[in-house]
C-alpha cells in the first residue's frame, strides 16, 4: 500500500451558491476526499460571484457549514473592486483574474484594470489567472513590469508552455499548473465525446500541443483539476458550458501514467502537494496521509463517482491505483468507497493556526 500525503487540488468550481444542481461544497469534498485531495481552492465564479466581503463571507458560511475536507476560496477581480479587493486577501486562497471567456461574468478586458490589481494585491497573496495565448503573454508582461509572481492556470498550448519556460529561464517569478484532460486528451478525442461534452474552457488543443507539456513538465509546477461540474442536460443542450469534472480521476490518470513510466512518484507528489502547497501557501495538515493500492487496476464509470454532476469525459477508461484510506488529522475521511468526514469537518486554511 502506497501512503501519500494529503493532495492539494488549487482549482476546483463547487459551484456554490448559485448551482447546487451542478455541486456543492458537500458533494464536491466528498469527491475531493474519494479522489485523495485533502485540501481544495475553490474558484470565485458562483452565482454571484466573489467579488467582494459580502460575498465572500455568504461563501465561507456554505463551506464551513457542508465542507469534508480543507478549503479556502478565492476572491474575483472585476472591474469595480480594484479599490478595496486587496484589503480581504488575508481572508482568501489568493486573487483570481480571469483574462478569456470561459463559465461565470467576471472577465477582465481591461489592461489597465489587470495593472491596478497586480499593484495592489499584497504580494505575499497568490494571483491566479486565466490566460490563453496573446493574454499570457500579456500578464507575464504586465507580472514583469510591477515584479509580482503569478500563477497561470490550465496551459494547454505548445505556445504558452514554450513562452512560460523562457520566462522562467529570465527569472520572471512565474509559475504554472497544468490538468489532467489537457494531458491526456485532445482534440482527436472530440468524437468520442458528443455534444458539449467535450467543451471545455480552454478547448482541448492538439495532438502536438498536448505532447508539448509532457515534453515541458519541468516547468509545470502544479497537476490542477479545474473541476467544473455541469450536468448532462447542460452539456447535451444547444449552448453547452464548458467544462469537466475531475477530481476523483486525476489521481489514477497520473498513476496509470507512472505505471507506464510517463511520470514518477515525485513527479506526483511534487506537482500535487509539495508545490501547491508552497505556491498557494497551504498550511500543513498534521496526522494526514492518503493510501492507495497500486495495484489495482479499475475501470472508471461515472455511477460510481460522488460528484453530483454524474459523468466524466475519462467514462471506460482503465485507471492503476485506487485511493483505499484518506486520514485528515488523524481520523479516517475516507475508506473503501465511504466518506466517513462530516459536512462541516472541514476547515478553512486561512482561518487554521
Amino acid at each position: 500500500m502506497l501512503q501519500l500525503p494529503g493532495l492539494i487540488d488549487p482549482h476546483v468550481h463547487l459551484r456554490e451558491p448559485g448551482a447546487t444542481h451542478k455541486e456543492d461544497w458537500d458533494s464536491g469534498t466528498c469527491a475531493a476526499l474519494a479522489g485523495g485531495f485533502t485540501t481544495v481552492l475553490a474558484m470565485p465564479n458562483t452565482e454571484p460571484p466573489v467579488v467582494d466581503a459580502e460575498t465572500l463571507q455568504m461563501a465561507l458560511e456554505l463551506a464551513r457549514a457542508k465542507a469534508r475536507c480543507d478549503f479556502a476560496l478565492f476572491l474575483g477581480a472585476n472591474d469595480k473592486n480594484t479599490g478595496y479587493a486587496f484589503a480581504l486577501g488575508s481572508q482568501t486562497a489568493g486573487l483570481k483574474m480571469y483574462l478569456n471567456n470561459t463559465y461565470g461574468p467576471l472577465r477582465l478586458d481591461d489592461m489597465v484594470l489587470w495593472m491596478r490589481h497586480l499593484a495592489r494585491w499584497s504580494a505575499n497573496r497568490p494571483v491566479a489567472v486565466h490566460a490563453e495565448r496573446h493574454t499570457l503573454g500579456a500578464v507575464i508582461l504586465a507580472a514583469w513590469l510591477i515584479n509580482r509572481p503569478v500563477h497561470l492556470c490550465h496551459v494547454s498550448r505548445r505556445e504558452e508552455i514554450l513562452l512560460i519556460r523562457a520566462a522562467k529561464e529570465k527569472g520572471l517569478p512565474i509559475t504554472c499548473e497544468v490538468t489532467p484532460h489537457h494531458l491526456f486528451l485532445c482534440e482527436d478525442d472530440l468524437p468520442k465525446l458528443p455534444g458539449g461534452r467535450g467543451k471545455v474552457a480552454p478547448a482541448l488543443a492538439s495532438a502536438s500541443d498536448r505532447q508539448a507539456l509532457w515534453e515541458n513538465l519541468d516547468v509545470i509546477d502544479c497537476f490542477a483539476t479545474d473541476h467544473a461540474p455541469h450536468t448532462t442536460a447542460e452539456k447535451d443542450s444547444a449552448t453547452p458550458p464548458p467544462g469537466f469534472p475531475g477530481l476523483e480521476t486525476a489521481l489514477p490518470l497520473f498513476l496509470t501514467a507512472v505505471q507506464e513510466g510517463r511520470l514518477s512518484l515525485k513527479d506526483v507528489v511534487s506537482r500535487m502537494y509539495t508545490n501547491p502547497m508552497r505556491i498557494f501557501q497551504v498550511p500543513e495538515q498534521a496526522e494526514t496521509l492518503v493510501e492507495v493500492d497500486l495495484d489495482a487496476e479499475w475501470e472508471i464509470k461515472a455511477v460510481d463517482l460522488f460528484t453530483r454532476c454524474r459523468w466524466t469525459p475519462f467514462e471506460g477508461w482503465r485507471g492503476r491505483g485506487r485511493v483505499r484510506r484518506v486520514l485528515l488529522r488523524g481520523k479516517e475521511a475516507y475508506r473503501d468507497g465511504e466518506v466517513l468526514a462530516l459536512p462541516g469537518s472541514g476547515k478553512n486554511i486561512r482561518e487554521v493556526g
